[in-house]
């Protein structure tokens, strides 16, 4: 008795390996991606909470020494920019992306924070 969804091995034999073998490098391509946005956005995290800690530190008082040494434990690899603003003391900084691919396109991450001059 034949089978009632046509033959068993017919001339689609295959096709679903054909189509996962296709499909399969785009999937994880695109996943990829996905994850290194993540990396990327952690990375812009950390560096706007070390640029508020600088700004913190700089804003008592403190040396641009210390307020350097408290960006390089939080992100490698960034500058340290500082400014006065009247009453305010800012803290500006910039990395390289330290993913893969967004450091090979050359993206930079900047984050700034002021904290008011003589503050606690």
């Amino acid at each position: 008795m034949p089978s009632p969804w046509g033959k068993r091995w017919g001339p689609d034999r295959g096709s679903v390996t054909a189509e996962l073998a296709m499909a399969l490098p785009a999937v994880v391509l695109v996943l990829g991606c996905c994850l290194a946005a993540v990396q990327v956005t952690g990375q812009q995290v950390r560096l706007t909470d070390a640029a508020a800690d600088a700004a913190r530190s700089l804003s008592r008082g403190d040396e641009a020494g210390r307020a350097a040494g408290l960006v390089a434990q939080a992100v490698s690899g960034a500058s340290l920019g500082t400014e006065n603003r009247g009453e305010f003391v800012c803290a500006h900084l910039s990395a390289p992306s330290a993913f893969g691919p967004f450091a090979l396109f050359g993206l930079t991450l900047e984050a700034s924070s002021c904290a008011l001059a003589g503050g606690l």
